[in-house]
């Protein structure tokens, strides 16, 4: 049940997460536009938590159309009547298949499963659509399987289809919601959802966690590529349009053929978060959280979604997984949502009284179905226990798994037989499919915003000598974004996009079939001085909350790509510059250093549509012309890390609904460059090297004797050439928030975090600081094993070395404890003036530990385990 050594990890988490974020948050809150509700002063948030009331509004009821089916609700009831609690309590809990074991699943029967972003069948990130298809059959027929657990009720398999069936490798990746967002089409969207749905028939999946409709008020959320627009006009046409392209239309073919169950989510505010800061506090008052926040939930349930997500945030202080009047008053009752609420990954745990293994108060809230991807052994018993001790209410589980059971129902659940035996099941044909791609393709060029195109030099002429430059041209990663194969999209390859075409691809064939030629360089390098050059940069990939960020300035620790520009232009030659983002970003430097700019988004695995556009026709006519309109307002100024329409003073760049076409003959005047937010110094809060993600230039690097420098650039890596030491991504208080290191033994090898370049730590150690992080012992220390704080080179050594053997053999196996190094007698000294690498764990014997939350901080009066300072 409850653990007090879990809590303790979470209030030390709260802490570090005010180290990392609470400063800066601050300080680029107070340039933002204050008159918003969502980016309310300190003093506004604390009278909103204060206040224990709930001003209650109205919420229109939205279920008009799906009227229940007497014959669906008398199975249901038959089905539930024959149920037993434990049977009831399985249907509840939705494991991950990462942790999830055949076995498991033919001993309590769960009701559904899912596959995280970082997980495909049997450990194959690129597993084939057939292995796909066959791990669906497997749990069908183990979940199915009645002579443990006694029930028949089969499983589904829910999974992020986020832009397509985006984890599978080879699939048709649309791009992403904040480019099809600017295009403003429904009937496209429609069209992308149904080709979803056929896409993840093909590997017998039955669930997908799409859409995202949250309309995003701070761009500095890392989620905000999800979202189709700042306002709720495009978000509430799009939610019906995409639902009922993934679920059919009600009185048509509502969840029929090839139909998949939608979600909705996630319910309610997560992109109006306090500072952009994901599952961060939204204290928007009623009347903005039903007519902004809830906008593409109305329209959702008007057109039948069957599944709602719980959303990660909080409202003025409340977890949403805990909200009973949001999830339940207003949602199921008020709204009329007689689907399913689930929630999302762990997100019960950060509900008041609740731990990873338990939690009654999310379910009493209203949450039907909870994703519990590695606890749910613990999770079913103790629910179990808290059904048998009253605390959570008989009635609530039947309605919970009444609610899931109707949607599986309606679904056809019972009557289509395994997954291989349904429509368009195995149907390669179907799988990243040409007429798929040609609708993703569409996409793009509708996506397409034109923001600069001073002397009309676009369209190009493609019988030019054309230079294609930049590090994003031929970069699936980076024009896929997160949520593509893998969860960040940090660690993929051209070679896991099968069947895509990058940028750079469509424009050579498009440039050399008109007769014109082509040199690619990612540095602007030349043999011939081209005519014009196409620059294509942005951001690298994440999701969510990796992708959270402090300030809202392109490149602005480092101006790699300006200098790309400047480059380019200091040969005289003509530059359009094609932007792959997220989000808009203050890049008036970059805009400046460009005839041409732009905003391609997340364009996904039809990079060609660029070419489509930006290149006339071979005869000189125009080929395909902008449509692209900005859903999201441009900022002037990076102090803008608020702006939208309804701001008082609303005053940005390109407006929301810019957008030129080659009609459009607009000069745009040099830009101020000027700088209004400077990087957040020192405060006596602290520094947070890896809370939940890596601080800026900072990498994960494994290293050994063959190399001493390998850059771990996602979840997993391992040693050059060898597997002397591994590291992999696991989960303390969130989804890979921590990393777990073993090493083989037999050869020296060393765990480090460190900087691309030298970092002059100075300002963040001072004569009171300490060095803490989380540890974990997974296998005790067979050799000695030393660690080292603030090392210069891999010649010159480090501000410390400490032996830490003894301490590490100390330790109970699979227990996280605080270690706190005293580092204060560093401070002033030249020693934390130019670092490498910030800490490192090196031993030449078998060892196998974890680490999350390291930080520099303040002492807090205890006494550390260790000390630099002896």
């Amino acid at each position: 049940m409850f653990n007090l050594n879990q809590q303790k990890v979470a209030l030390r988490m709260n802490l570090i997460k005010a180290l990392a974020i609470g400063a800066t948050a601050g300080l680029l809150g107070a340039c933002s536009a204050a008159n918003d509700d969502d980016t309310a002063t300190d003093g506004a948030k604390k009278q909103a938590l204060s206040d224990t009331s709930v001003a209650k509004v109205t919420w229109p009821n939205a279920n008009t159309k799906l009227k229940r089916d007497p014959a669906v609700e008398k199975q249901v009831a038959e089905i539930l009547a024959g149920m037993t609690l434990e049977q009831k309590v399985a249907q509840m809990v939705q494991p991950e298949i990462g942790y999830l074991t055949l076995e498991q699943m033919r001993k309590y029967g769960f009701g559904s499963y899912l596959n995280g972003g970082n997980t495909a069948p049997y450990g194959n990130k690129t597993a084939t659509p057939q292995e796909w298809l066959k791990y669906a059959d497997e749990m069908y027929e183990a979940s199915t399987d009645d002579s443990i657990d006694g029930s028949t009720i089969p499983a589904i398999w829910g999974t992020d289809a986020m832009h397509g069936h985006s984890n599978v490798s080879g699939t048709t990746l649309f791009p992403h919601n904040i480019g099809l967002g600017a295009m403003n089409n429904p009937e496209l969207i429609r069209k992308i959802g149904d080709a979803t749905a056929k896409e993840v028939s093909v590997t017998g999946i039955e669930w997908s966690f799409a859409p995202t409709v949250a309309v995003v008020q701070d761009d500095r959320w890392g989620r905000t590529y999800e979202s189709y627009s700042e306002k709720p006009e495009i978000v509430k046409a799009y939610a019906t349009a995409m639902v009922e392209g993934i679920q059919g239309e009600i009185g048509v073919d509502f969840l029929q053929g090839y139909r998949r169950i939608a979600t909705a989510k996630h319910f309610v505010g997560d992109g109006g978060t306090l500072n952009g800061i994901d599952r961060g506090d939204t204290i928007a008052s009623e009347e903005r959280m039903r007519d902004i926040h809830a906008a593409g939930y109305f329209t959702a349930i008007e057109a039948g979604v069957q599944s709602v997500m719980a959303s990660f945030n909080s409202w003025k202080g409340k977890r949403l997984h805990g909200h009973k009047y949001l999830l339940t008053d207003v949602l199921k009752e008020q709204m009329g949502f007689d689907g399913f609420v689930v929630s999302d990954w762990n997100g019960h745990k950060f509900v008041d009284g609740c731990d990873l293994e338990q939690c009654a108060n999310a379910i009493n809230a209203g949450v039907d179905v909870l994703m519990v991807p590695e606890h749910y052994e613990a999770f079913y018993h103790n629910t179990i226990a808290q059904v048998k001790s009253g605390e959570i209410p008989m009635a609530r589980i039947d309605d919970a798994v009444t609610r899931f059971l109707r949607a599986k129902v309606r679904w056809g659940l019972f009557e289509k037989g395994k997954p291989s035996t349904r429509i368009l099941a195995n149907d390669l044909s179907v799988f990243g499919a040409k007429p798929h791609r040609e609708i993703a393709r569409q996409a793009v060029r509708e996506s397409l915003v034109l923001l600069k195109n001073n002397q009309q030099i676009l369209p190009l002429d493609p019988k030019q000598k054309i230079l294609i430059a930049g590090d994003a041209a031929d970069n699936m990663a980076k024009q896929a974004g997160g949520w593509s194969v893998s969860w960040q999209g940090t660690d993929n390859t051209n070679e896991d996009f099968p069947g895509a075409t990058t940028v750079y691809a469509g424009l050579k064939t498009a440039i050399e079939n008109a007769g014109g030629k082509v040199e690619f360089d990612v540095a602007g390098n030349y043999q011939t001085k081209p005519d014009v050059a196409v620059v294509v940069i942005g951001e690298p990939p994440y999701a969510e909350w990796f992708g959270d960020i402090q300030y809202i300035e392109y490149q602005k620790q480092n101006k790699a790509d300006l200098a790309l520009l400047k480059k380019l232009k200091a040969d005289g030659i003509p530059v359009v510059t094609v932007f792959i983002t997220g989000r808009p970003l203050w890049m008036n430097k970059e805009i400046n250093m460009s005839d041409a700019f732009v905003a391609a988004w997340l364009p996904g695995s039809e990079g060609q549509g660029v070419a489509d556009v930006i290149l006339t026709k071979a005869n000189g006519e125009i080929n395909y012309d902008f449509k692209g309109k900005l859903s999201f307002s441009w900022p002037k100024f990076d102090s803008q890390v608020v702006l939208n329409p309804h701001d008082e003073n609303y005053d940005p760049l390109f407006a929301y609904g810019f957008g030129l076409t080659y009609q459009d003959k607009v000069e745009l005047a040099k830009l101020d460059e000027t700088s209004r937010v400077k990087t957040q110094k020192s405060t006596d809060m602290g520094y947070a090297l890896f809370y939940r993600q890596l601080a800026p230039e900072l990498n994960w690097v494994l290293g050994d004797k063959t190399n001493w420098s390998v850059i771990v650039n996602g979840p997993a890596g391992t040693t050059e050439k060898s597997e002397n030491l591994t590291v992999q991504g696991i989960n303390l208080a969130y989804q890979e928030d921590a990393r777990k290191f073993v090493w083989a033994g037999g050869a020296d090898a060393a765990a480090k975090l460190a900087y691309n370049g030298q970092q002059d730590m100075a300002e963040f150690v001072e004569a009171d600081s300490v060095f803490n992080f989380d540890l974990r012992i997974d296998k005790f220390a067979s050799a000695k094993v030393t660690m080292g704080l603030f090392c210069q080179t891999e010649q010159t050594g480090c501000a410390s070395e400490l032996d830490i053997t003894d301490f590490i053999n100390q330790q109970k196996v699979g227990h996280w404890v605080n270690v706190s190094v005293d580092v204060s007698c560093l401070a002033g000294t030249d020693k934390v003036s130019s670092v490498k690498t910030a800490w490192k764990v090196q031993t030449a014997g078998e060892l196998g530990l974890a680490v999350s939350n390291l930080a520099i901080q303040k002492a807090d009066g205890k006494k550390a385990q260790f000390s630099v300072c002896n």
